[in-house]
């Protein structure tokens, strides 16, 4: 590996470690075997690094994602049975030790003394917002319009980050992919009855 790659994998494993905040420059460089200088010229500061980290551990998560390519072998798309399915291997990933999710609160709590960190991440969200519907409704990724990105694509993530924050809040009361699966089908069922209370 170059030290572009180093300093990512370094990165990677101070974040996990630390945390973006309680993560230095000197951190980076000691873990990686890189220097200074590397880090301003491949990524142009430590904050631009630490979000690029970030953004690699969360990808890195998304063959769990899809259960290691078993999404959609019997569940069709857009199916109540494809959401449980795709919410149960993401749930699965935040309960697993040094989950990076943990991350995401630092960045929500923090981002004000973050914000290159939080620029970079808010313009990544729109992806990871189109990256996730082929998972859920089928079809390919670069299919996918910028308006199903704008809307289902985004409360996609909106569910995403509520359970999140469930997660780190209080996993042994966070929602599981059942109880999910459950309110969304309450939801849709009322969502299409009548005025008059029957099904329309």
């Amino acid at each position: 590996m170059g030290h572009r790659e180093d300093l990512l994998e370094g990165a990677k494993r101070c974040l996990l470690q630390k945390g973006f905040a309680r993560t230095t420059a000197r951190d980076i460089v000691k873990e990686s075997g890189t220097n200074l200088a590397s880090i301003g010229y491949h990524y142009g500061s430590k904050d631009a690094l630490l979000a690029q980290a970030y953004i690699a551990l969360v990808e890195g998560l998304g063959e769990a994602f899809d259960g290691g390519g078993t999404v959609g072998t019997a569940t069709e798309p857009g199916s109540i049975e494809r959401f449980q399915e795709v919410w149960s291997n993401i749930i699965g990933t935040m309960r697993e030790p040094g989950s990076p999710w943990h991350l995401s609160m630092e960045i929500l709590v923090m981002g004000d003394r973050m914000p290159e960190v939080r620029d970079h991440l808010a313009r990544a969200q729109r992806e990871a917002g189109r990256g996730i519907i082929p998972l859920l409704m089928g079809g390919r990724e670069e299919d996918v319009s910028d308006e199903t990105t704008d809307t289902l694509g985004a409360f996609y993530l909106t569910l995403m980050t509520g359970l999140i924050a469930q997660w780190a809040f209080d996993p042994k009361t966070a929602p599981t992919a059942e109880q999910l699966t459950e309110g969304l089908r309450r939801l849709v069922e009322a969502a299409t009855r009548g005025d008059d209370g029957r099904r329309v």
